[in-house]
């Protein structure tokens, strides 16, 4: 089977140039110069993208489908989650399996295996969270890379659900560092901020406005300060994952500066979002619990100083956190008490859309913009270069980008399985016009169009830390 996207301008991580992309099967085969078209032969399936950029499919590097927290489960699952993912121009995602406290990290790859296998719609891979670093958890790590699960998050918050301690963090890091695998960090102080919430509730603060106040932005900086710190004892990489303050950069931006192996994502919704959305409309603010994410929405002055990161490359991915519940019934279990609304936001279906604006809005260029939503995850959590990028070989992950095509964002025009958008209304200039998976057509012109979705994704063993 063969198809070629045809008129085309390819755009990469590092180069922009006309050409035809050729792929058989579900690989990329040939990158010619539109003029010796003829000499290629004929394709089963021509894609017209003249006028149009191809680029890598997105890789989402930070998702959690079907997650069970604060008393229910996140609403989309790998089904739901991975269609609206393609929809958005996402053909990977690295979802997040978890070690439960007292069990073995098997026992959770397996349960997450389970979840996704005969699910997902597009290619996905795992993260581990480990919340012991006891020995025989140590010693599993090593099963866990065989297998491609290569990456391991660990918390400094959430005491008695994913918290550990200094001492785990580093014995932790000092076992991925002889594995080649890698770490990465939710560093807020936890234990501080428990106090914190519980004064808030002691005084009557109920409001979703005070997931933020109770969660300043100092504990994450604090907490960033400290990961770095142990992986620099260490000598190993670290990541941090949503990354949502100034002070927390500036912290990341130090490091960097002395050489150090640190590296950062931000989401969109710390791009576009902020405080305001938390405290509500007047006379509805409930309607803030649709933006309670953690770490917490920052004040908006915070935006400039993200969008600063991303172009001076202090941060190095956007990803999504996409942990998706619905106001009705899920975010609903918190009316009264903010510390009780499931923590998340929708945002695997628009992550690309979003960041386009700020290509239209010059904050970062076009080719930095394929780098943080499809390299940079790629190279960063062991996928490069079978994904990642438009190259013979390649996996053809690939994205038919319409620069002009208008879209307005919603919970009625959007596919993932949630109640609300926190863009509702908000029309963006830029969108997929088809998106190909494995060299498969699975979406054009806003309609699923491929042979199958559920099942059709492949888990993806992913290769050790190699920057």
């Amino acid at each position: 089977m063969r198809t070629v996207l045809q008129g085309g301008t390819v755009v990469t991580a590092s180069d922009t140039f006309a050409a035809d992309v050729w792929i058989e099967g579900a690989k990329i085969v040939a990158l010619t110069d539109p003029s010796v078209r003829a000499a290629q032969g004929q394709a089963d399936t021509v894609v017209d993208a003249t006028g149009k950029y191809v680029i890598p499919g997105g890789i989402d590097a930070h998702t959690h489908m079907d997650l069970p927290f604060g008393g229910t489960t996140a609403s989309d699952d790998f089904d739901t989650g991975t269609v609206a993912a393609a929809f958005g121009g996402t053909t990977t995602i690295v979802d997040f399996a978890i070690q439960s406290k007292g069990s073995s990290m098997r026992a959770g790859l397996d349960a997450w295996h389970a979840r996704a296998e005969g699910k997902a719609a597009i290619d996905y891979g795992f993260h581990m969270i480990m919340t012991e670093a006891n020995a025989s958890a140590l010693d599993e790590m090593a099963a866990m890379v065989r297998e491609g699960v290569t990456s391991f998050k660990m918390f400094m918050a959430y005491p008695g659900v994913f918290l550990v301690d200094d001492q785990q963090i580093f014995r932790a890091m000092l076992r991925a560092g002889e594995l080649g695998a890698l770490i990465t960090m939710h560093a807020e102080i936890g234990l501080p901020i428990d106090v914190l919430v519980q004064r808030a509730l002691a005084a009557g603060h109920t409001a979703p406005v005070y997931h933020a106040l109770t969660r300043p932005e100092v504990a994450e900086a604090t907490g960033t300060e400290r990961a770095i710190a142990l992986a620099e004892m260490a000598k190993v990489p670290v990541y941090m994952v949503h990354l949502s303050a100034q002070r927390a950069l500036e912290r990341v931006m130090e490091a960097r500066d002395r050489g150090l192996p640190a590296y950062a994502e931000t989401c969109p919704q710390y791009l576009f979002c902020s405080e305001d959305d938390l405290r509500g409309s007047e006379g509805d603010e409930w309607k803030g619990a649709g933006y309670v994410c953690t770490p917490p929405l920052r004040p908006k002055h915070h935006h400039d100083h993200l969008w600063r990161g991303l172009r001076n490359y202090d941060l190095q991915v956007v990803a999504t956190d996409h942990c998706p519940f619905c106001m009705k019934d899920q975010k609903e279990l918190g009316r009264g008490d903010f510390s009780k609304i499931p923590n998340g936001m929708p945002g695997v279906e628009t992550r690309l859309h979003l960041l386009y604006e700020g290509v239209r809005d010059g904050r970062i260029s076009l080719n930095r913009f394929v780098e943080i939503t499809s390299t940079a995850p790629a190279k960063i959590f062991g996928m490069y270069p079978r994904k990642g990028t438009v190259a013979v070989g390649a996996d053809a992950d690939l994205v038919v980008w319409d620069p002009e095509k208008r879209f307005t964002l919603g919970k009625d025009t959007l596919h993932m399985r949630v109640d609300y958008s926190p863009f509702e209304g908000r029309t963006v200039v830029g969108a997929p016009a088809a998106v190909l998976s494995r060299g498969e057509v699975v979406v054009k012109d806003d309609a699923w169009v491929g042979k199958h979705k559920q099942g059709r994704g492949q888990f993806v063993r992913r290769g050790t830390f190699s920057l």
